[in-house]
């Protein structure tokens, strides 16, 4: 059949029609022949079993009975009324009963012609009954495209309203088949079929909607998988090779006077491996004269901050100015001081530009990179504003860039007449299955070694009812000299959850830990900045021991000297929350703690987080295990982008496939970069259909 007529409108399939065609438009996003063909079943039924009556179980297996109705009447309800007809075989009796479209089911039955009744069955008294089975006549039934494994399609409470049954979906799927003979355009080359042994588009087509037994699915499945994979992965490869090609960026060829009297001289530490292999990687791609796109991975406390300024120092080296965007205050005023630190004694000059920055300020700031004499700027979304004029910005940091929008971070392009190289940095490691789908067309760089010193962050889970040795363990931490933070989920009680409120756990720790002896410090969202900060400082400066906070201090406030966090209610927060609150601790020379206190109530999911955090500090073994605890979509906000609403993969289960169709992707585009080859004509044509529907990724930069 060609592409073409797949185009075709649902409502023009035998036994659909126009008010079905709107139905599946609303409920299922289904409009064309296409469409339909490519909505696949989520699990398959054995309808190879028929049962008799008194075979019957009290079980919630779906089970197939061949009988005739005898007798058919209306049971008035509270709320209107219920069918029910009684069915009969040789054997026994049952009911067949239904409470929704009662008047044009009574209408279709027929008495005393044989019958297929298909669903779920329960007692009721000595009698069985089967709640809106599906029907269908004998004779149809023969007559079907019928296959041992029948399948069943995901569908909606509205559709089963309006008689849109699985058995519906399951005949408008037989006419497309019969209407197409089954076949269809095929979409990889014969190459890559021979290579993979994988089988036909129509035959996997034709066996994932009727399979004739399991090893056919399997084959179907596999087929399907790949191709949907190797289809994104073509997009995401392609689209970066021609941003290099296209997108032209500075070409920094100097490695000068500034970069290297700071790596001489000031450079703080030896540079990790795991560092110096970045840096490399970054200096090669600002020599190159396209526009640089890399994210580097690093986690808690891998030092990407001297990756950053190093790459910065290139730039400024070159003749460019460079910017530093963070996505709290907070968190820019870190990194400025941090800067500002290092680069002491160097002529270089810093600017700090955020939300509270004075007018009087601004203005300051606003001459200093309009004439050049400003050559780094660190600050929060405020760097984005239309005011904010550089002389030339070579190169923009994003750090934690999943708390930008798409659109706030294209703002930094506007600066310029030729794109800033992008770095993105993140401290959320991102698992390699999700980076090659996600981020496949960033180059990414992992920083994948801590440095040396630091010792690994011990890890404890407690109960509630071990709240007093907690305590205990707290004075003894204190008495030594350091602080501690204690870490809730909520500001305010929530009427349903019986969780410690921020402000009663607040009340118990002040109780415990009275003064003068002891000072705590408390940090939420609801406070003003300038209190936040005031706390901040008080904590920083060692004047409290204990900070009670929420997660407003997740993100990258350093404080070496705190060496024991501790969460309360830990099994209500999600793995790399978990993770970045861990790396709070762990940043000065002294072991330290992670407890995670719980109530003894706990899923199995919120156990196997905790059992994680318990075992293991590697943020990438890590974001493994979340990915498979709460899927793609959710852990990387990746549903409103678009990239993974994939209709027949999994990226979790299906790495190996994933990692194969990328494989396969990056030699066909080595080999055939423009896709012109002959050998290759399917793959273009699908690869030209997908890019003008759908827009797989919206530009990370």
């Amino acid at each position: 059949m060609s592409t073409r007529n797949l185009h075709t409108p649902i409502e023009y399939l035998k036994g659909v029609g126009p008010s079905r065609a709107d139905l599946l438009r609303k409920e299922l996003g289904i409009r064309t022949l296409a469409d339909l063909v490519n909505f696949f079943p989520n699990r398959y039924i054995d309808r190879t079993r028929f049962f008799k009556i008194n075979q019957l179980q009290q079980n919630s297996a779906e089970v197939q009975v061949i009988g005739r109705i005898t007798h058919i009447k209306t049971v008035k309800q509270k709320r209107g009324s219920r069918l029910v007809a009684t069915f009969t075989d040789e054997t026994g009796t049952m009911e067949l009963v239904w409470f929704r479209g009662v008047k044009w089911i009574k209408d279709a039955l027929k008495v005393n012609v044989p019958y297929v009744a298909f669903g779920k069955v329960s007692l009721f008294g000595h009698t069985f009954n089967m709640p809106h089975p599906e029907l269908e006549l004998v004779a149809e039934y023969k007559k079907s495209l019928q296959s041992a494994m029948q399948p069943v399609y995901p569908s909606t409470e509205n559709l089963t309203n309006k008689g849109v049954t699985n058995r519906a979906v399951v005949k408008m799927m037989q006419s497309l088949f019969i209407e197409t003979k089954g076949t269809f355009q095929e979409t990889l080359s014969s190459e890559l079929l021979d290579k993979l042994q994988l089988v036909s588009k129509s035959k996997a087509l034709f066996h994932i909607h009727f399979p004739e037994n399991q090893q056919a699915l399997t084959k179907a499945q596999q087929r399907l998988k790949f191709e949907e994979l190797f289809f994104i992965q073509l997009q995401l490869i392609r689209k970066k090779l021609i941003h290099k090609a296209r997108i032209k960026g500075f070409v920094f060829e100097t490695i000068g006077n500034g970069f290297n009297s700071f790596y001489t001289n000031h450079l703080p530490f030896e540079l990790t491996n795991a560092q110096k292999r970045v840096v490399k990687e970054i200096r090669k791609d600002m020599m190159t004269g396209a526009q640089m796109n890399r994210l580097l991975q690093g986690d808690v406390g891998s030092g990407k901050t001297i990756v950053g300024l190093l790459a910065m120092l290139i730039a400024l080296d070159n003749g460019f100015q460079a910017s530093l965007m963070a996505p709290t205050e907070i968190l820019a005023k870190q990194h400025y001081n941090a800067i500002c630190e290092l680069l002491e004694g160097l002529d270089i000059q810093i600017g700090l530009l955020t939300g509270s920055t004075k007018v009087k300020e601004r203005k300051v700031l606003h001459e200093g990179l309009e004439d050049g004499s400003l050559h780094i700027l660190i600050g929060t979304h405020a760097l984005i504003e239309d005011k904010v004029q550089f002389k030339n910005l070579g190169l923009a940091i994003i750090d934690e860039q999943h708390r930008f929008g798409v659109a706030q971070r294209a703002k930094l392009w506007m600066k310029n007449t030729l794109p800033p190289h992008i770095l993105v940095m993140t401290a959320t490691p991102i698992p390699r299955t999700l980076a090659m789908s996600v981020y496949g067309d960033l180059d990414i760089s992992v920083i994948d070694e801590l440095p040396p010193g630091r010792k690994e962050i011990k890890t404890a889970h407690r109960y509630d009812s071990n709240r007093l040795s907690v305590f205990k363990f707290m004075k003894e931490e204190i008495a030594k000299g350091r602080q501690v933070y204690v870490v809730y989920p909520l500001i305010q009680e929530s009427q349903k959850l019986d969780f410690k409120d921020l402000m009663d756990g607040y009340e118990s720790i002040v109780r415990e830990f009275p003064t003068p002896k002891y000072q705590v410090s408390i940090v939420h969202g609801k406070m003003k900045p300038a209190d936040k900060e005031f706390e901040l400082n008080r904590f920083l400066k060692q004047e409290t021991q204990i900070m009670v906070a929420t997660t407003v201090i997740e993100v990258g406030v350093n404080i070496p000297n705190a060496s024991v966090m501790i969460i309360e209610s830990a099994e209500r927060f999600g793995l790399s929350q978990l993770h970045q609150l861990r790396g709070r601790v762990g940043r000065g020379a002294e072991q330290s703690f992670c407890i995670l206190m719980t109530s003894f109530k706990l899923t199995h999911d919120a156990k196997k987080r905790l059992d994680t955090m318990v075992s293991t500090n590697d943020g990438f073994e890590i974001a493994e295990v979340d990915l498979k605890l709460r899927g793609p979509g959710d852990l990387m906000g990746t549903q409103q982008s678009g990239v993974l609403n994939l209709r027949i993969a999994d990226i979790v289960k299906d790495a190996s496939i994933l990692k194969r169709a990328r494989e396969e992707a990056i030699l066909l585009l080595k080999s055939d970069p423009n896709l012109a080859d002959e050998r290759n004509k399917h793959i273009q044509l699908t690869y030209q259909e997908i890019s003008k529907n759908r827009a797989i990724w919206a530009n990370i930069s």
